[in-house]
């Protein structure tokens, strides 16, 4: 997905959860993986951003990560943070249902059921099992718009389960929420209705077998129940649909992320027979991910005819190019995507990557002022910070090039590289500067916290 789907990375978005993982012992390890797309991001913040300023809650304090597994799941987790599950959009019917979801996830945050979950957390066996959750927020601090996998220490599978679950209490309090949300707003609770209905069957499967979903958020009959009467009886907006560029959107979420995960499929499923955008856009990922290159840039290139303003397009077209050593011809490509989205991080961080690829130091100021551009949206960004080191390096700027390794540092929890790089960049650059201001920053926060594993 993004900019780089092949490479992996791993990132801390915040200090304490290198910390956690520094001074906690591994139980188990559990590999995670997680995309970032800035396409299915800007999606996912378009279904939710009317749930959180209806519900009082800034919608950018949230954080929505993906997770890359099949399962249906969707679960919130350290704070503000949603996460959802590749195999819950995928199977989604449509994007009513995502919106249910998300409107029930979001009454978690809402009613501060994480925060009344401390018994939990203290039996979910060690706090290794909360080191693995926060883990999962700062994976997708990485910056990157790829699948970026972590090995976190976890507790057991049991104590995993324990600590996402919510109670049956905490459960129908989040149905209400959603339902009384989404009507304030105008749209139907029918994807609610119906994504719960999806998984009503489950209660009957033994717990081994069941989704993920059903297992982490307790599910009776009950509560389908109730959300089914308040649709047939109580909701005003009961047959209201959703905004129409909704639709689309949800097809072409799906294409991507069929294309991407599962090309073998998006290539029966979307056959040259379709002609639709979104049938187009799975085809030409699914051949992308299969090595036929000519056949995804002269699908895309058909779709960049019709929609040229699109950002995503433009971005595909130089992922494709990027990952098969046409770095050159990718810059393009990746400038105009930027151009069209100037406030996203990813793209300017691919378009830069791209810039550094093409071993051309005139390119240097650009791709330095895209990376700069692109850490201001990605503070905890390791790899953008690696990739801002490596162009102050060509450029032998040493002041920024130490203030950058001890920002790459601090991304990945590294306590010791962070404090020494951040000592000669107090060192090297202008007293009074921000960076200079930042590299005591960084300083003192090192000093201030336990030394981590390489320290």
């Amino acid at each position: 997905m993004g900019p780089y789907p092949k490479r992996l990375a791993y990132a801390a978005v915040a200090w304490v959860v290198s910390v956690l993982l520094a001074v906690q012992p591994a139980m188990a390890q559990r590999q995670l993986s997680f995309i970032r797309d800035a396409e299915i991001e800007h999606i996912l913040k378009a279904y939710t951003t009317p749930l959180f300023k209806a519900s009082g809650i800034i919608p950018e304090a949230v954080t929505i990560g993906l997770i890359k597994d099949d399962s249906l799941n969707a679960f919130v987790a350290g704070g503000q943070n949603i996460f959802v599950h590749t195999g819950l959009l995928m199977e989604s019917t449509d994007a009513s249902q995502v919106i249910g979801v998300l409107a029930h996830e979001t009454g978690h945050i809402a009613g501060g059921h994480l925060a009344r979950s401390r018994d939990a957390i203290e039996d979910a066996s060690t706090v290794a099992s909360l080191a693995m959750l926060l883990g999962l927020a700062a994976a997708i601090g990485s910056g990157r718009g790829d699948v970026g996998t972590g090995v976190i220490a976890g507790g057991q599978e049991l104590a995993r389960r324990t600590f996402f679950s919510f109670s049956r209490t905490q459960e129908g309090s989040a149905d209400e929420f959603a339902m009384s949300t989404l009507e304030k707003i105008g749209w139907s609770s029918r994807g609610l209705l119906a994504f719960m209905e999806k998984l009503a069957s489950q209660e009957l499967v033994p717990e081994s077998r069941q989704v993920e979903y059903v297992r982490t958020h307790p599910l009776t009959r009950n509560r389908i129940e109730v959300i089914k009467h308040f649709v047939e009886r109580e909701s005003k907006h009961s047959d209201s649909p959703l905004p129409a560029e909704f639709t689309e959107m949800h097809a072409r979420m799906k294409a991507k992320l069929v294309g991407f995960l599962r090309p073998d499929l998006a290539l029966r499923r979307y056959t040259e027979a379709d002609r639709s955008v979104a049938g187009r856009y799975g085809r030409a990922i699914g051949l992308y991910q299969k090595g036929e290159i000519g056949k995804a840039l002269e699908i895309l290139d058909g779709l960049l005819a019709a929609e040229p303003t699109n950002p995503y397009f433009h971005e595909l077209r130089g992922q494709i190019l990027f990952e098969n050593g046409r770095a050159a011809e990718a810059v393009p490509s990746y400038r105009r995507a930027v151009e069209l989205l100037p406030e996203s991080g990813l793209l300017r961080s691919a378009l830069a990557h791209a810039l550094l690829e093409v071993q051309d130091d005139r390119l240097l100021d650009e791709a330095i002022a895209n990376l700069q551009a692109a850490a201001l949206k990605e503070r905890y960004s390791s790899f953008i910070w690696r990739l801002l080191a490596s162009a102050y390096s060509r450029a032998d700027n040493q002041p920024l090039l130490a203030y950058s390794m001890a920002e790459e540092a601090l991304a990945r929890g590294d306590v010791r590289a962070a404090k020494f790089h951040a000592d000669r960049a107090e060192q090297l650059l202008p007293a009074g500067s921000p960076e200079w201001i930042r590299a005591q920053d960084i300083r003192v926060m090192v000093d201030s916290r336990p030394t981590d594993r390489n320290g």
